[in-house]
């Protein structure tokens, strides 16, 4: 069976697998794949962006093994007026729980957006709260721990509201929506990725 690469939007409160649970929205209900297709990595139920879905198990464990580093950029909404200070953390790593084990995240790139992104409607959206802002960080990875960009803003005292994934390597989301797809070939999957 030829190998099968597609780029997904994963929309806000939808699980990151084919298969059902009860009461939530699983990838199944967006995405008509072949069966032998599945998710590299994950995003949380209440996350949204980027995903991979494939079948070539190899490209899998390049994304996926630690060793093949590679970068992922978040777009990150956060509750108050975030801070330089705070952002500066964010660089330098901070002390998150992994596993229940304190973990010290790498140094990374992050950056308060000067004007806030472009970014699709989310239903239900964020709560909005008249006086306090909820501003919004770029933030660029070459990790990925179980819930850690969540962990990381709240650990500088920024809760996150909403969390996009934008960029794998140079994968983007640009121009498409919650719930769409875009196939590509494997040339230009390894091209964009390595």
């Amino acid at each position: 069976m030829p190998f099968k690469y597609y780029i997904i939007y994963k929309p806000f409160q939808v699980l990151t697998r084919f298969g059902r649970e009860e009461g939530k929205a699983s990838l199944a209900d967006y995405f008509n794949v072949p069966s032998d297709v599945y998710p590299v990595g994950r995003l949380d139920y209440d996350s949204e962006g980027l995903l991979i879905l494939t079948n070539d198990k190899s490209l899998n464990h390049r994304l996926l093994d630690p060793k093949f580093s590679h970068e992922r950029e978040y777009w990150v909404q956060v509750d108050g007026a975030v801070t330089g200070e705070a952002v500066q953390q964010l660089r330098q790593g901070v002390e998150i729980a992994i596993d229940g084990k304190t973990y010290r995240t790498r140094r990374c790139q992050a950056a308060i957006f000067e004007t806030d992104p472009t970014v699709p409607e989310r239903n239900p959206p964020i709560r909005f709260r008249k006086l306090i802002p909820a501003p919004w960080i770029r933030l660029t990875l070459g990790e990925g721990k179980n819930r850690q960009v969540r962990k990381m803003t709240a650990a500088v005292g920024f809760p996150t509201l909403r969390l996009i994934r934008y960029r794998i390597a140079r994968i983007t989301i640009d121009g498409l929506e919650p719930g769409q797809m875009r196939e590509l070939d494997k040339k230009e999957i390894y091209d964009l990725l390595f």
